[in-house]
């Protein structure tokens, strides 16, 4: 399986996880998540009351650096991590 299958083979599993992922997970896996699909930011910062969009924006930013592949590397790994505690906790 070629690492885009495996990047969206896990964007669908994690979708179905029981148990919420923590906000911090949330944001982390958003970055990685716009840096593997559509690179680097490529919007203006959302103005401060617009406190998730910033944090969404804030998160891809951390990440831009990265290059898709590194970014959908990351994101199959933090997913899997996240799927493991899931099973864990079930």
């Amino acid at each position: 399986m070629g690492l885009k299958e495996d990047f969206e083979e896990h964007a669908e599993k994690v979708k179905s996880l029981t148990k919420k992922p923590s906000d911090a997970d949330l944001l982390i896996l958003y970055g990685l998540f716009k840096q593997a699909t559509v690179g680097p930011v490529n919007t203006d910062r959302p103005g401060m009351f617009s406190m998730k969009e910033r944090a969404k924006w804030d998160a891809w930013k951390a990440v831009e650096a990265k290059s898709k592949e590194e970014a959908m590397n990351d994101y199959i790994t933090k997913a899997k991590q996240l799927l493991e505690a899931d099973a864990a906790a079930a």
